[in-house]
Parts: C-alpha cells; structure tokens; sequence
C-alpha cells in the first residue's frame, strides 16, 4: 500500500471524527444513513462511498489516539472492493499521525501461512486544503522511511529461532547496511575471546549456534572532517533464551524468539537514519547470542570475567541478557560517545512496574531520562522513569566476586538491572548513558493500538526522534 500527496478522486473517502462530532458538511442522506446505523463518532461506520473513523476522544490528546483509530480500521478497509481510498488532513502532525497508523497498521505475520490475506487496496490519498503539497509529500516520505525500518524489525523478532540465528542476523545486518552504504562490522567468537569478553562468551557456551558482535556505523555524506554528535546504540540480542541450566517452564519459553528484540530494533533504528539521512554518527552494536543447555553450559556458582576485568557471580543462569550487555556496554564506552543508549528486553518486573505498553527508562542522568520521555512521547511510545536508587546498589553484592548477575530481593529488580549495566558503562560517561528495558511493549500476544499481535518493533520511533532532537541540522 502506498500513500501519496495527491488531490485524485479515489474510490473512498474516509472521513475522521474527533471528539463524536460529525462533520457540518453531511448532507440530510448521509446524516439519516448514520443515524440508521445509530452511529455517534465512536469506531468506525461505512456508508456508500464513505468510511467514517471516531478518534478516541477519551485517550486525544494521548500520542496514539489518532494513529491507533486508523490502525483499527485498516483491516476492514482492507476487505472492501476498492483499489483507492482519500483521507482530508488538517495539518501537519495529523498528517504524520495518519501516515504511521495506515502503514504500522497494514502489517501483519504471515510469512509461514500457506494462504495470505488478499486486498485490493493499493493507494490512499492524502488531501489538504491547508497544506502544501511538498511539505505533505516529506511528511509521508518520513513516515514511510520510519514505518518500513518498524515493520522490518517486527518481520525479524517474529521470525522462528531456527532461522533467525545469530549467523543470520548477522548476514541480515551486513546485507541491509551493503544497500544502505553504511559499514558493518561482524565480529565472531575469535574477536569475543580476544577482546576477553567472558560474560558474553559463557552465555553462548552451549549453543551449536556461535555467537556474534556486529558493529554498524552510519555517517552522513560530507562529514569527513565535520564534529558530528555521536550516539551509540547497544541492543541484546538472545535469539534464543531456554534460560540456560536455570531452565524456564514450558510456558515462559514461548515467545522467547522475542528476546532479541533489542538488537533488532538497534538495526531497524540504523537503517531509518540512513534513510532519514540524519546529520550525526551513529554506531550500532548488536550483542548476538544463544542461551542453550548443554554438557558445556555456563553453570550457577561460576564467576565470570567481564571484559572490563570485574568479576561476576552466577547464580542464575536465565539472568543473560545482562552479562551479554556487560561486555558490549564496555565495548561501546570505548567509542566515547556524546550518547550511549541500550536496547533490551530484559526484565519481567519492568513489565510487572509499567504494564505491557511502556518502556522503562533509567540511567544516573534525570534530566537526560526525561528528555528521552518527551522525544519517545512526541513519537508516539510510552515510556517512564525507573528512578535509580542507590540503597539497591547492595542487592547484587557477591562474597566471592565483584558482583553477583541477580539481585538479592526480587523488589526493584528492574532498577537493580539497570543499575548492574552501570557497572560496565564507563564512568565519565554514566551522565550520557540510558538503558531503555523494552520488556513490556517489544511482544505482546494481543493486538493492541498500532500493533498487531507478537513483535511492535518497539524503540525504533522513540530512539529516532530522540536522535533527531539531539542532531545539528
């Protein structure tokens, strides 16, 4: 489905309803025909040749409020007998709104289905009397360049773990950063070993699957020689998590494809900058492992050495995701970033803290984790402060080692997570350093808003708008 800046007559003309008031332009038929199907402004209704879409007027101004409305309805656009449909927009953030609930809410996973859904929608039309058509034209531009890299990233989380190993992310990665011309770097177990990564390594001990470090590097063209601001992403990347010998119930182990979720979206942020072309360097490092048992599993009363040389005590071994982030977090603080910002999906009391639907966001820096909030609100994710606190920094004391991989209490363990991450982000650069737990949001078997069931692509559109709002034009 493409969406153009264009005045043309289309098949449908789909007309937003905010607040349950009917446009003044109905005429007395149109009137009656909804009236008939007692239609007040809420969902949608169709009638003749036209859709009508109710925005939630409880939830606007929440920044999904439209997005999710058009979202709602596209399935059912969808069904009907045309190839083109129209939508008038007031402005532009409506446009943009608009753009990303048609195009986020036009995916769905049916790649292993032997029959797919069939549509004969093709084009929708986006017309306005207030907007030049250029500036609506970019704004549908971005919107693409955004939602594609959102719905590349979905496709990936919800790709089965026997394909979507860390070989194959890693190919993937080196692929789209070929056709994107920004450098990619893989990086195999030789390199873990040589760069003494021991928490990263011992994650992937038991996997007949090797584990990777792919570093991807944008920079925009003619930068040679310019001061650009730098950010870092760091994205975990389990492709598998059984949870290791501290093995998860049967239960707990479905959707664990999605534990690379963080990695994932770190790849489809990259590849929206590029397309955005955005004047700052990026680097992405993706932390690509699996989480196996075995003969030779990491075991529970082991002690690591982190490639910073701390020493950690194991004593669960379903406590990954940060040992793989210790060694990469390290790896990253020598590229001496202006920001550096982890992904991942790494704990289920973030979840229980804030819901299934927002991102918990934490870092030594308030004012820095509040400036993300806003830039991730404005794109339309959720996210909140986990204030971190010192008297938890105790929790994941060791007797036998510098640090122990799981806290002591079960309360405020989401926090005492990103506190250990902290351990291995060097400290001149703790002020410029967020860790974003995308437990929550990254993978929900529910549909909801702009989101289908299983991967959102979650932190792709927060993190880009934060990078855009921290970028010298």
């Amino acid at each position: 489905m493409q969406i153009l800046a264009n005045s043309k007559k289309s098949d449908l003309e789909i007309i937003l309803v905010f607040d349950k008031k009917l446009p003044k332009t109905l005429t007395k038929t149109q009137k009656d025909a909804l009236a008939l199907r007692d239609y007040k402004g809420e969902g949608s209704c169709f009638i003749g040749e036209q859709f009508f879409i109710g925005v939630d007027s409880h939830n606007y101004p929440f920044p999904n409020a439209l997005r999710d409305a058009v979202a709602n309805a596209i399935p059912t656009i969808k069904k009907l007998n045309i190839a083109t449909a129209s939508i008038n927009i007031e402005n532009l953030q409506s446009a943009k709104e608009v753009c990303e609930g048609l195009l986020l809410g036009d995916y769905n996973f049916e790649t292993f289905k032997s029959k797919k859904s069939q549509s004969k929608l093709k084009t929708i039309y986006l017309q306005s009397k207030k907007i030049d058509s250029k500036a609506l034209q970019t704004i549908i531009t971005e919107a693409e360049h955004i939602c594609s890299s959102i719905n590349f990233v979905r496709e990936l989380i919800n790709t089965p773990p026997a394909i979507a190993t860390p070989k194959y992310i890693a190919n993937l990665a080196q692929k789209r950063a070929k056709d994107l011309k920004i450098n990619c770097e893989i990086y195999d177990q030789k390199f873990l070993e040589k760069e003494k990564m021991g928490a990263f390594l011992a994650v992937a001990k038991a996997s007949a699957n090797p584990p990777f470090l792919v570093h991807l590097t944008y920079k925009p063209k003619g930068s040679k020689n310019k001061k650009l601001p730098k950010i870092v992403l760091v994205g975990k990347g389990l492709t598998y998590d059984s949870g290791g010998l501290s093995l998860k119930p049967g239960d707990y182990m479905t959707t664990m494809k999605a534990d690379k979720s963080g990695a994932c979206a770190v790849l489809g942020i990259l590849e929206a900058v590029a397309k955005l072309e955005l004047n700052a360097e990026i680097h992405g490092i993706l932390g690509l492992a699996e989480n196996m048992i075995g003969g030779n599993a990491y075991k529970p009363d082991d002690i690591l050495i982190a490639r910073n040389k701390k020493s950690i005590e194991v004593r669960n071994t379903d406590a990954e995701g940060r040992l793989v982030l210790a060694d990469c977090l390290s790896y990253a603080s020598d590229l001496k970033p202006d920001f550096l910002l982890d992904l991942a999906t790494l704990t289920g009391a973030c979840v229980v803290a804030l819901g299934d639907y927002s991102t918990g966001v934490m870092g030594y820096n308030p004012k820095l984790a509040e400036s993300f909030n806003k830039a991730a609100f404005s794109a339309g994710e959720l996210s909140a402060t986990l204030p971190f606190n010192p008297y938890l920094r105790k929790l994941f004391n060791s007797d036998v080692a510098d640090l122990c991989n799981i806290p002591s209490s079960r309360y405020g363990s989401a926090i005492s997570a990103g506190m250990f991450l902290g351990e291995f982000v060097e400290e001149s650069l703790h002020q410029k350093w967020l860790h974003l737990d995308i437990a929550g949001p990254a993978y929900v078997e529910k549909a909801w808003g702009v989101n289908p069931f299983g991967a959102t692509g979650a932190g792709v559109r927060a993190v880009v708008e934060f990078i855009k709002q921290n970028t010298k034009e």
